[in-house]
């Protein structure tokens, strides 16, 4: 068996989930149909719909079932983006972390590019936290032309947390909304939308141990969002679409168990982080930890994050060799459609592309043991050695065909 060390990604599914899903795999029923299956199916949803809001520290009538974190990022920022300006026209500013998840980051883009918007990229210090200084200065530098700001719980890279509430409560004097993207926070951190004071939130159920392709978003009751797609009116009119009953129930079971039992799992994970940073700084000394410096304080990186680059060769390359030792990680997101490119993330913090390039993440969830920490351990120092060797000699290929008119 590979030794997975990639929940960032995914994790894999929980058994409560697995149960409330297949269970309901077997029945019948649009949740928008009046007869008894349809009124079934309803009364599941509705069911799933309160137990994820008291996991999200949220009311119930705030949550709106997605596709999955992408969808609701997507709907976050375009409906507020939309809503804004249709109410005053001068709203065209979006403020935005530089180290954003493409789900965001691309949302942000498309608007400039599409719709007018001005964007404003909050810096992050060699950490990845985002400049509360930057935020503050750009906040007043145009309030009246601001539409929101985007800021993540958690960075999905490098692990890194952001001061989430002291950015809301900033954004708060000057009366712009705040969306943030808690895929990676939400099931490893304690999280309550409430709380926090955030216009809308995103949330994803397989990066917790439910099923693909269901998420949502956390919308503040007094907040406006304009439709991203139209249809059938479900969720409150703001995302049409028949809902997936089944991914919703195997959603709701999911984060109910990932919250249960977050006070004795996120210790663990962050006991298997240490000793795997440990193991991996002795092994390849030249190796650099990035996000929060090790021993990072309590709360400050997510439990089961752990991000390293390594001098010398190519991220991808490193993957490779690990996965033909059985170990499987990730150079970086999932979501990039597998495109080797240096992470905007790393580039954010300081570090140039070459450096970039050398990036591996270690990410751990609620299957990993000790066990799976030691054979990471224990391949790591051959894989990198090859790794580094094969980048040396591609690099000296092209430096002898420099000149010749052909690469290697």
């Amino acid at each position: 068996m590979p030794v997975y060390v990639d929940h960032a990604a995914t994790t894999p599914i929980s058994a409560p989930a697995l149960a409330a899903l297949t269970l309901e795999l077997s029945r019948s029923g649009n949740p928008s149909s009046l007869h008894g299956s349809g009124r079934r199916a309803r009364r599941s949803v509705e069911e799933s719909r309160e137990t994820l809001a008291a996991a999200a520290g949220a009311h119930a009538s705030e949550v709106v079932f997605t596709s999955g974190g992408t969808e609701a990022d997507n709907l976050a920022i375009k409906g507020l983006y939309w809503a804004r300006r249709s109410a005053d026209a001068a709203r065209t500013r979006i403020l935005c972390s530089a180290v954003e998840h493409h789900a965001v980051q691309d949302t942000v883009e498309w608007l400039e590019r599409h719709e007018g918007a001005e964007v404003v990229w909050l810096p992050v210090d060699a950490a990845g936290v985002v400049s509360l200084d930057a935020l503050e200065a750009a906040l007043a530098e145009a309030p009246e032309r601001t539409a929101l700001a985007t800021v993540m719980w958690a960075n999905n890279e490098v692990g890194t947390v952001q001061p989430v509430e002291a950015v809301v409560a900033e954004a708060a004097r000057y009366g712009i909304p705040v969306h943030s993207d808690a895929v990676q926070a939400f099931g490893s951190l304690p999280v309550s939308f409430a709380a926090s004071g955030l216009a809308t939130m995103a949330v994803s159920a397989h990066k917790i141990g439910g099923p693909v392709g269901v998420g949502a978003l956390l919308v503040r009751r007094d907040v406006t969002l304009t439709p991203v797609q139209h249809g059938g009116g479900q969720e409150r009119d703001i995302r049409s679409g028949t809902l997936d009953g089944a991914g919703i129930a195997g959603f709701a079971a999911a984060a109910d168990d990932a919250v249960a039992h977050l006070p004795v799992e996120a210790p663990r994970l962050a006991r298997l982080r240490n000793r795997l940073i440990e193991g991996i700084a002795r092994q390849v000394p030249d190796a650099v930890l990035r996000g929060i410096p090790h021993p990072a304080p309590e709360g400050a990186r997510l439990p089961g994050n752990v991000h390293f680059t390594f001098p010398g060769c190519e991220g991808d390359s490193l993957l490779f060799l690990l996965d033909l030792a059985g170990i499987e990680s990730s150079t970086g997101s999932a979501c990039t459609a597998g495109v080797p490119r240096p992470s905007h993330v790393l580039l954010a913090m300081g570090l140039s592309e070459d450096e970039a390039r050398g990036a591996q993440r270690f990410s751990l969830g609620h299957t990993s043991t000790e066990d799976d920490v030691d054979a990471v351990v224990g391949a790591i120092g051959d894989a990198y050695g090859r790794a580094r060797t094969a980048g040396m000699a591609g690099h000296a290929s092209t430096i002898q065909t420099a000149g010749t008119g052909f690469s290697a």
